[in-house]
Order: structure tokens, then C-alpha cells, then sequence
């Protein structure tokens, strides 16, 4: 054997020792954050006051971090991906590929809940809950709120305020701007300096990620102790539980089933997919923001899925605040569930109608916590529905919230897999 065909034998041995270190590496972080899960939801059901503040601090401390790095990892994905393919003609592919997973993905969790609601439908509530609904703390103060006013809060008229609030759609915006003129710029040393300044805070901005993702099985910790705690003292259990089992029935067939067919359909393995990306999915259930999460499921999909860095850092931003899932079975549903109380008519044009509304609107939503309950309360108002019974959903809108958020994340992600895999050979 030649000297030449034992150092190819060695770099392949060693290149399969690698691989196999990192999928051993990957399964021992499943586990881990399956074992923190556990511990944390038997110590929230203990019951302890002081215990339970202390996990809420950690659950707060990771939250905020995760807040921290979200932004500016939105706004440099965006700009430093446009600016090498802003110029290129598959930007217009990844785009559009983007956008028609989207839409696919979103009618389709939609008409779901439709169909889940023509099925089941809830009862009316008597008029009495509905009042009491109606005094919940702080509801009043939002029934002014218009749907054009949310549209033109995303239209930004400075470059710093959005950073400042975390006006994630005006980031995109402004963020796609310069990236798109920077793709536009005639190659100088400052175009270059400048982009190498943009990769090199990106590189650092990775950086602190990978250490919150190492360090995460402790903030899984206190937000499963955090959650159980939650659901002991009965804090989260409503009266709804039809409504409930409906919207959250909705969520779990486009979860478990309509998303991995969209994956077989190309023939992605949405099992190994769902495994690959189950830290991202933990921190969506726990921190009910796909925002906050996107550092780990832009993480997750180019270390674990081998998503091409072009794609995942175009792709994913981008889904974060339009690819919308859960929001839309939810505004659909609750949006019915009003109007039903209410006396409204709900024909089955009115319903067909309702399902381009929620899609669109779902569209237009912050990937925030709390965005789609707040969303639906502004398409509510506007329409001069009663805005009790969204009083009356809002302590059992913790665990929809929950359940929502793993839905648009799984949803974000399959979305990258599928255009990766359309775009594998342009990119």
C-alpha cells in the first residue's frame, strides 16, 4: 500500500470517526434535554414558593438572552445572504420557493382548523361568562387597536427604533434593503471591508449561540418547572375545553401529519428531520416565540440538517415572521368561536372567507409571544365583535400559545428543508 492510498484511507477513516463522534454527540444532547425536561417538570409539581421564583428567574435570565441575540441575528442573516445573493438569479427561486411552502403550509393548517370547527363546534358560553371575560385586566385598553395601524407599524421610519422595540418585520425590511443594495454596490475595498466587518459579527454572534445551546439544558430545566408549576396551581386550566381540544387538535394534525407529508413528498425524512431539530422545538414550547428562538433553529438546520448556509440564513428570518401556521388555525378558530357567540352569521362563504383573512393576517404577525391573541383581538374590534370571550380564552392561551409556537417552528424548518432540497444543485 502506497504512502498516497493510506493517507486517503486515514482521512477517511478519520472523516467517518468525526461524523460519527457528532451523531453520537447529537443523540447525547437529546437525552440531556429529555432528562432536564423531566426534572423540571417534577420539581415545578413540588409546590415549593421559593423554589418556583427561582426557576422563574433562570426561565426569564435564558429568555432575555435568547432576546438579546434574536435581532441582530435576524438583521445579519438577512443582509450578509442578500448581499452575495441579491445580484444572483436563484435569489428569486430560494425566494419564491419560500413564499409557495409558505402559503402551501399555512392554507393548509387554516382549512384544518376549518374543517376541525365545521366538525366539533363549540357551544355558546352563557352571557354571564362572557361578561366577566369582558373585566379581565388590561383587555379595554386594546379594543381601539386597527389592523391598518399594525400594517404601518411595520413600515419603519428611522433605522434604530426597530432594533430598539424589536419590530421584527421593520428589521427584515431594512435589513433586506441594505443587503440588497450592498449585492448592488460596485466591488471597492469598502464594500469589502464592510461585508467582511458583517460576517465577522455574524461569526460572533454564532459563537454566543452555541454557547447558549450548551448550556440550555439548564434554562429546559426551569422552563418545564416553570410550566408544571403553572399547571398545578390550575393557573392555566379555562372552561373551554372544547374550543381548546379544537384549536389544539388542529395544531398536532398539522404538527405530526400534513408537515412530514410535505417533507415525504420530497423526500426528506421528516422523523430524522424532527429529531435533528428538537432543540429548537424545546426552546419554541418554553419560550413561545419564534423569534426567540431563531438562533438555535438557524443552529439546528445548518449543523444538524447540513442546510446550505445560503438557504437557511435567506430562508429562515424570512419564515419567522410570515410562515405562520399555528397563527393561522388560531385566528381562524377563536375568529369563528367570537362570532359564533356573538350572533354573528357564519355561512359557509363567511367561513371560506374567514380562512384568507386568518392566512393573510397570520402573515403579517410578529413572531412574538402573545402575537396571534393580540392579532386576533384587533381583527375582533374591527369587525365590532364582543371582546369578552377573548378574556375568558386568555388563561388557556399559555399552553395554545406553547403548542402554536412548536408548529411555526417545525413548520419554519421543513420550509428551509424543502427549498434546500428544491435549490441543492443553485446554490
Amino acid at each position: 500500500m502506497s504512502n498516497e492510498t493510506k493517507d486517503i484511507n486515514l482521512d477517511e477513516t478519520a472523516k467517518t470517526f468525526i461524523q460519527f463522534n457528532k451523531n453520537k454527540n447529537r443523540g447525547k444532547q437529546f437525552y440531556i434535554w429529555i432528562t432536564a425536561l423531566i426534572i423540571g417538570a417534577l420539581l415545578g409539581c413540588s409546590g415549593y414558593e421559593p423554589l418556583n421564583e427561582f426557576f422563574k428567574f433562570i426561565a426569564t435570565v435564558f429568555t432575555r438572552l435568547f432576546q438579546f441575540v434574536a435581532i441582530p441575528t435576524i438583521a445579519l442573516s438577512v443582509m450578509t445572504t442578500l448581499s452575495e445573493l441579491g445580484a444572483k438569479k436563484n435569489t428569486g427561486k430560494i425566494f419564491a420557493s419560500t413564499i409557495t411552502y409558505t402559503l402551501l403550509t399555512t392554507f393548509s393548517a387554516a382549512i384544518i382548523g376549518l374543517l376541525l370547527y365545521i366538525t366539533f363546534t363549540p357551544g355558546n358560553l352563557p352571557i354571564n361568562v362572557i361578561e366577566q371575560g369582558s373585566n379581565t385586566s388590561g383587555l379595554n385598553e386594546l379594543k381601539n387597536l386597527s389592523y391598518y395601524d399594525h400594517i404601518l407599524s411595520i413600515i419603519p421610519n428611522n433605522i434604530i427604533q426597530p432594533l430598539i422595540s424589536g419590530n421584527v418585520l421593520s428589521v427584515i425590511i431594512i435589513a433586506a434593503a441594505m443587503g440588497l443594495g450592498l449585492s448592488y454596490v460596485p466591488a471597492t475595498e469598502n464594500k469589502t471591508v464592510l461585508i467582511k466587518l458583517l460576517y465577522g459579527l455574524q461569526e460572533l454572534l454564532f459563537t454566543l449561540i452555541r454557547g447558549l445551546i450548551f448550556i440550555l439544558p439548564i434554562g429546559i430545566t426551569a422552563f418545564a418547572a416553570e410550566l408544571s408549576a403553572q399547571v398545578s396551581s390550575g393557573s392555566v386550566i379555562g372552561i373551554l375545553g372544547k374550543y381548546t381540544a379544537v384549536v389544539l387538535l388542529g395544531n398536532f394534525i398539522q404538527l405530526l401529519i400534513v408537515i412530514p407529508l410535505f417533507l415525504s413528498v420530497k423526500k426528506i425524512n421528516p422523523i430524522d428531520t424532527f429529531k435533528k431539530m428538537s432543540p429548537a422545538l424545546a426552546v419554541a414550547f418554553f419560550t413561545k416565540s419564534s423569534v426567540a428562538t431563531l438562533p438555535v433553529t438557524l443552529a439546528c438546520a445548518e449543523k444538524n440538517l447540513n442546510i446550505n448556509q445560503n438557504v437557511s440564513r435567506f430562508v429562515l428570518p424570512i419564515c419567522t415572521t410570515v410562515n405562520m401556521n399555528g397563527c393561522a388555525a388560531f385566528i381562524l378558530i377563536t375568529s369563528l368561536f367570537v362570532m359564533q357567540n356573538a350572533g354573528f352569521e357564519l355561512t359557509p362563504l363567511t367561513m371560506i372567507m374567514w380562512v384568507f383573512i386568518s392566512v393573510f393576517a397570520a402573515v403579517g404577525n410578529a413572531g412574538v409571544p402573545m402575537g396571534c391573541y393580540f392579532l386576533t383581538l384587533s381583527l375582533m374590534s374591527s369587525i365590532g365583535a364582543p371582546l369578552g370571550l377573548l378574556g375568558i380564552i386568555l388563561p388557556v392561551y399559555t399552553i395554545i400559545d406553547m403548542v402554536e409556537t412548536v408548529e411555526n417552528v417545525w413548520s419554519d424548518s421543513a420550509v428551509c428543508a424543502l427549498t434546500n432540497k428544491s435549490c441543492e444543485k443553485k446554490v
